[in-house]
């Protein structure tokens, strides 16, 4: 765990070099306008758990190990009969990270996961809800440098969604790539 001063090094880089160009460049006047992260939801869904629940365990010990942290093991809403899926049953996994484990997770993310993704080019600044909150789908668990290739039961996916404490996409656009995130183009987010 990288520290500066009893801080991830990413949450000093947020309050040292992030917070006054934000402030700049959207002319904010009040300090609880600066946009800000809140917390990083990473999500693992299995359809396939519902019928082997060893590989949702599997995939839950990949998630505490990536992370740091428990995940919530999630379960199914409702009964689809198409799918053959009842109510209750677990179909994935999921954690929450906040304060300095989400800072921590998003340095690692940044700096050793995404250089490991297959013919990345960067992520798409389109991809926003209009709520100021940006999910980036990982084709596969083995970028994280923490997983073991030979530990794994089945390679599958996941996604990473970054909540931001503003709701205009073009502040959390600028907020993420601040922090580090690699975008692919250039142009602004038009709300």
């Amino acid at each position: 765990m990288s520290l500066i001063n009893g801080k991830p090094r990413l949450r000093t880089h947020y309050e040292e070099i992030v917070r006054p160009k934000l402030t700049e460049f959207f002319g904010f006047e009040n300090p609880h306008q600066i946009p800000q992260l809140e917390k990083i939801v990473v999500n693992v869904g299995l359809g396939e758990g519902k019928d082997n629940p060893k590989l949702i365990e599997s995939a839950a010990n990949e998630l505490a190990v990536i992370t740091g942290q428990k995940p919530v093991i999630t379960k199914a809403r409702q009964s689809i009969s198409n799918f053959g899926l009842r109510e209750g049953m677990p179909i994935g996994a999921m954690v929450t990270l906040r304060g300095p484990r989400m800072y921590e997770f998003l340095d690692r993310f940044i700096s050793t996961a995404v250089p490991r993704v297959r013919d990345f080019r960067g992520f798409n600044s389109r991809g926003f809800d209009g709520r100021g909150n940006y999910t980036i789908g990982i084709k596969e668990q083995m970028v994280f440098a923490e997983i073991n290739y030979d530990d794994i039961a089945k390679i599958h996916g996941l996604n990473v969604t970054f909540v931001t404490s503003t709701s205009h996409d073009d502040e959390a656009l600028a907020l993420l790539r601040e922090l580090g995130l690699p975008f692919r183009d250039e142009t602004p987010v038009v709300v």
